[in-house]
């Protein structure tokens, strides 16, 4: 055999191993994700009804081995005529599907280390809930419950993270007595009379939508958007559109890192980085503070909210909004658009834009600034101790301050952030946005924040 020959036989001999390699390596992950023990199941069902679904949850199969496993599943659907929600429990049959395989390993190893948690939490499992007929207007934890079943080996249940003993901490409402021995002067009567009002509301609403025995999720994914301030022992929910700047602005005074709210830059404010959240703290530092800081959101009628981040982001220059959310709501929504449309983002209709937020389909994601506040602050998974408004912003804010303690010289900041020469939107400016829309997208667009409409009380607008 001549050297060329040798050199053949061994460039086919490598290239038969690598395509061994590539072949075993698919097959490999192909049984991981398919095994007993990492089961990645979705539920496939088609089930007639005369109404339209909302939300869905299912319950733990008996059988997850079994040739033929059944499971609940709870189909919420919305009655347009009485406006009420009911819920009833159909069977269906589990089948694998390939499009919810796990990542690699490495992938979930990395993941779980950029936010400081162990890899075996990264995956999603299943919310439960009796299977029973139950009736009522809405669910609260629409944005936990999720389709997809997980189920981990028995060695992973035996090996678990101590992360796990948080994971169902605020399974259940509970309603605690607001601590006023800070308060001073009767000015604060009706004030703490709303509050309490605002409070039980939001508690019997959690409690009588609250099915799931054993809700599960991320106990980091659900304070991330907690602002911390240990001084005085607060935690803040960021609600954007809903004061949120100038919140942050009284959090740092408060910390010590300002002397008036008056002298902090919106740059300051959102990119500074100067408060911290509190998902940055270790698991016990978490713990400790939602049990015993005094917990508080600020929530906005979901519609004012919506028109308010729309305006403030595609009706002035942004150099993220635009290009990002802007070229991409533009390119698909809008018939024969223009190049320098298409190329800056700008103009923006609020009609393309409802498009957009209403596409189950989206060509980008959504975005804090019009997320749900079901989503964003699971006021139903963390007992809130202090319900504002920011339609009664200063006087809610002020009230709080007085309950923390804080120093009587400091007072709610009045000014508005940004775009001050802007007519604030109120109800009327909702109303003359809203006419951009068909009724059916009025109608949708409601439907989409309707559970943010429920918790917090708030009027339903006539669609």
């Amino acid at each position: 055999m001549n050297l060329q020959q040798v050199f053949v036989s061994l460039l086919m001999f490598g290239v038969a191993g690598l395509l061994l390699f590539m072949y075993l390596q698919a097959w490999t992950e192909e049984q991981n994700t398919v095994s007993g023990e990492k089961l990645q199941q979705q539920i496939t069902v088609q089930v007639a009804v005369p109404c339209r679904i909302v939300a869905l949850w299912v319950q733990m199969c008996p059988s997850v081995g079994s040739t033929e496993p059944v499971c609940s599943l709870v189909l919420v659907c919305w009655e347009p005529r009485n406006d009420q929600l009911v819920g009833k429990t159909h069977t269906c049959q589990i089948g694998l599907h390939e499009d919810f395989m796990l990542p690699p390993p490495e992938t979930q190893r990395k993941a779980a280390q950029s936010r400081h948690i162990s890899p075996e939490l990264g995956r999603q499992e299943v919310a439960m809930m009796d299977s029973q007929q139950w009736q009522g207007k809405a669910d609260p934890f629409g944005a936990v419950a999720v389709s997809l079943v997980s189920r981990l080996s028995d060695q992973q249940k035996i090996s678990k993270s101590p992360f796990s003993q948080f994971k169902e901490v605020y399974s259940s409402p509970v309603l605690h007595p607001l601590n006023k021995t800070l308060v001073t002067g009767d000015q604060w009567k009706d004030v703490d009379s709303i509050q309490e009002k605002r409070r039980s509301f939001l508690y019997e609403f959690c409690k009588k939508y609250n099915s799931m025995k054993k809700l599960r999720t991320h106990l980091v994914h659900v304070v991330s958007r907690i602002y911390v301030e240990d001084r005085h022992k607060v935690l803040y929910c960021e609600v954007p559109k809903a004061g949120c700047s100038n919140w942050k602005r009284v959090l740092m005074v408060l910390n010590g890192l300002a002397t008036s709210v008056h002298n902090i830059s919106h740059d300051d404010v959102h990119y500074g980085k100067h408060l911290r959240k509190l998902d940055s703290y270790d698991l016990k530092g978490i713990y400790t503070r939602l049990n015993t800081y005094t917990k508080t959101i600020f929530v906005r009628d979901p519609l004012e909210r919506l028109v308010s981040a729309f305006r403030d982001k595609f009706e002035h220059p942004n150099s993220y909004y635009h290009p990002v959310f802007g070229k991409a709501i533009i390119k698909k929504y809008r018939h024969n658009a223009n190049e320098e449309a298409l190329e800056t983002g700008s103009g923006v209709k609020f009609k393309e834009f409802i498009q957009y937020l209403l596409d189950s389909h989206r060509p980008v994601g959504m975005d804090i600034h019009w997320e749900q506040v079901s989503k964003l602050c699971y006021p139903c998974l963390i007992n809130y101790d202090f319900i504002g408004k920011f339609e009664t912003l200063e006087e809610d804010a002020n009230y709080f301050l007085q309950l923390v303690g804080a120093p009587t010289e400091l007072k709610f900041p009045r000014f508005k952030d940004r775009h001050s020469s802007d007519e604030r939107t109120s109800a009327e400016v909702v109303r003359q946005y809203l006419k951009e829309l068909s009724k059916e997208e009025r109608r949708l667009t409601y439907d989409f924040y309707y559970l943010d409409y429920l918790m917090f009380n708030y009027t339903s607008p006539i669609v």
